[in-house]
């Protein structure tokens, strides 16, 4: 039995990830900050595939101290999801606050590169598989999506990166960038405004997390021989935009 490192799995793309994998007949490790939703996860699915680790991605203590206590079987990981991520701020750039953008660059970034650099050694002895979860806001900017973008073009340029480095150690990296999904990203976004959630997917056909998560299941199981360096995935509703133009009147 395979095992998979989760991060960011206590809602969304992270939470769906959790359930395929073990659906799938893989141990799993979740991790993610809310205590009382892993606790919930683990009552449902059962400590003999499924241990979780109630820490913030950005605690390096924390997490030395939760991978330590893990037993035996849950030590060895052969995938690692790097899915805990946050886009806070709704307006221009120069509009934004510090604080938020810091708390963005923690996460998405810092974070990612932390929990890749601590597992890496073991992956590279299962010959394993790095997936990160990037945006298609890291390759088409879109209004406000400023900081944001940046730190998701900074996790599709280090997957490409960290592929290069890896080359002839067996471990396979990817980058998987969705357009819309549904989770509970935009309350996190609005501050917990639900009115502003439902008129941000309403009538959209959004993606769902489990479409996300079936995605990832089906590249940490390819053959060892086919690496997917990148994928996009988009709802049908949503293309790509034309270019803005500023007229004066």
């Amino acid at each position: 039995m395979k095992t998979a490192f989760i991060t960011g799995a206590t809602s969304g793309i992270g939470k769906a990830a959790v359930m395929t994998f073990v659906a799938a007949g893989w141990r799993v490790v979740a991790i993610g900050r809310r205590a009382e939703r892993l606790a919930d996860l683990e009552n449902r699915i059962g400590a003999n595939q499924l241990r979780t680790c109630p820490v913030d991605v950005r605690d390096d203590a924390a997490i030395e101290a939760a991978f330590a206590a893990l037993p035996e079987p849950f030590r060895q990981p052969d995938c690692l999801i790097n899915s805990a991520g946050l886009s806070l701020g709704r307006g221009p750039f120069q509009q934004g606050e510090m604080d938020q953008w810091q708390a963005m660059i923690e996460t998405n970034v810092l974070a990612l590169l932390s929990m890749t650099r601590r597992l890496l050694p073991s992956l590279i002895k299962s010959k394993g598989i790095v997936i990160n979860i990037s945006s298609s806001a890291a390759s088409y900017p879109y209004a406000n999506s400023n900081v944001y973008g940046a730190s998701k073009a900074f996790v599709t340029r280090l997957s490409l990166g960290l592929r290069s480095d890896l080359h002839g150690t067996g471990v396979r990296v990817t980058s998987v960038e969705p357009g819309m999904v549904e989770t509970e990203f935009m309350l996190v976004r609005s501050g917990g405004d639900a009115a502003e959630h439902d008129r941000a997917y309403r009538g959209t056909g959004p993606l769902a997390a489990t479409d996300i998560a079936d995605t990832l299941l089906w590249i940490a199981e390819r053959p060892a021989r086919i690496n997917i360096n990148r994928i996009e995935i988009f709802p049908t509703s949503q293309s790509l935009a034309g270019f803005q133009i500023a007229r004066e009147e």
